[in-house]
């Protein structure tokens, strides 16, 4: 389940991210980029790939936010293990799994 939730992040974000790039990229020459008054020290590709990642780290930030805060309250307090074989002492022992005398 976790590996397909972070699929559904990085593959979205990885998609934004390529588009972001060719957008900014389409009005903004790396060579004429400065950090703090300073001219960037990297080639282009060297600025394109950087970019590339830190883009695709905001978009991931950003799908991982939305993925986390649609989780139900169902879903997030839900435990994974069948109430009878939980472990003593866990809060979510559930008296509706005892068994009951016929």
């Amino acid at each position: 389940m976790l590996a397909q939730r972070m699929m559904w992040i990085a593959w979205p974000a990885f998609l934004v991210a390529g588009v972001l790039e060719m957008l900014v990229f389409a009005f903004v020459d790396p060579q004429d980029m400065q950090w703090f008054g300073q001219p960037i020290e990297l080639s282009r590709q060297g600025v394109y790939t950087l970019s590339f990642f830190v883009f695709w780290t905001i978009t991931a930030a950003s799908s991982a936010l939305t993925t986390l805060l649609s989780v139900s309250p169902f879903e997030m307090n839900r435990c994974p293990m069948v109430p009878t074989e939980r472990p003593d002492g866990c809060r979510k022992q559930e008296v509706c799994c005892d068994p009951v005398a016929v």
